[in-house]
């Protein structure tokens, strides 16, 4: 089985860390344990502890299925809703 580890630069990667540590400290806050939200999610621990490090390889799925455990699902329905450059775009186009 061919695997491809996701290429992702280094600024970009400091972005999926703090991805990772607000889930971390949203679960703190609930006061859950990870096997809890691992048991929630229906992921394995190991599978967690990836999503607060941040690895952009965990399927996005999987970042959903966590968020949804921690009342978070509505954020995930805010990724990329404010699209300013590509109405620019498009506006652009229309002229």
């Amino acid at each position: 089985m061919n695997s491809k580890k996701a290429l992702i630069l280094p600024r970009y990667q400091k972005i999926f860390a703090g991805l990772g540590e607000n889930i971390k400290l949203a679960r703190k806050r609930r006061k859950l344990t990870a096997e809890q939200v691992a048991e929630r999610a229906g992921i394995h621990r190991a599978t967690l502890h990836r999503v607060e490090k941040g690895d952009p390889s965990v399927a996005i799925g999987i970042y959903f299925n966590v968020l949804k455990v921690l009342n978070l699902e509505k954020d995930f329905a805010n990724l990329a809703n404010d699209d300013k450059l590509g109405r620019k775009l498009q506006d652009l186009d229309l002229l």
